[in-house]
């Protein structure tokens, strides 16, 4: 079965390059093209990756709060978004997801804790549990937490509709077993 990802990003990095070597086809989305509403595409998944919300990495933040019904109704009807740190102050920097969370911006090396049979566990797999470079956690939020750094959630899921939210503070690639699957479980979905 065919894969597709939706990376949403200014320009073209080397975090698309991993996701096609994981067997998965990926499209760039520009902020300007997930602000139009004459943009239509079909995925499986979109990923917004880390830096998100910081003006000196992107413009995609304003974008992303244009487009949050849009956003919403992906998720909802069983497409999959996989949402890294903002690497910013802005605790509000996820104002546009259809649940509260705030984020407070430390990075660092840290021991990460997962639930037993959570997704969570796999997306670390490939690293050194005990020292996870993150830039931050999300101290107050509503979802569920399923990775833990001492008393700090790094790793949060939401079920909304027929799909699912995955935020992480992580600050490498997720690991290839998590794409796949992950990617590979939401339903194609019009975004």
């Amino acid at each position: 079965m065919s894969c597709r990802v939706g990376f949403v990003w200014d320009t073209k990095q080397h975090f698309n390059r991993y996701i096609e070597d994981c067997g998965l086809s990926c499209d760039l989305i520009t902020p300007y093209m997930l602000a139009a509403p004459f943009f239509r595409g079909t995925y499986n998944c979109i990923i917004i990756p880390t830096g998100f919300a910081n003006p000196a990495y992107s413009n995609l933040l304003p974008a992303l709060r244009a487009s949050s019904p849009r956003i919403i109704r992906f998720i909802e009807s069983g497409g999959n978004l996989l949402v890294f740190g903002a690497a910013t102050e802005k605790t509000d920097s996820y104002d546009w997801l259809p649940f509260p969370v705030t984020y407070l911006h430390e990075f660092g090396a840290r021991g990460i804790t997962c639930t037993p049979g959570s997704l969570a566990g796999s997306i670390i797999e490939d690293y050194d549990a005990a020292r996870i470079e993150c830039d931050g956690t999300f101290p107050e939020h509503g979802a569920d937490c399923t990775g833990r750094s001492g008393s700090g959630d790094v790793i949060i899921e939401k079920q909304i509709g027929s799909g699912r939210v995955f935020l992480t503070t992580i600050h490498e690639f997720p690991s290839r077993a998590f794409l796949s699957g992950f990617c590979r479980s939401g339903i194609p979905t019009l975004f």
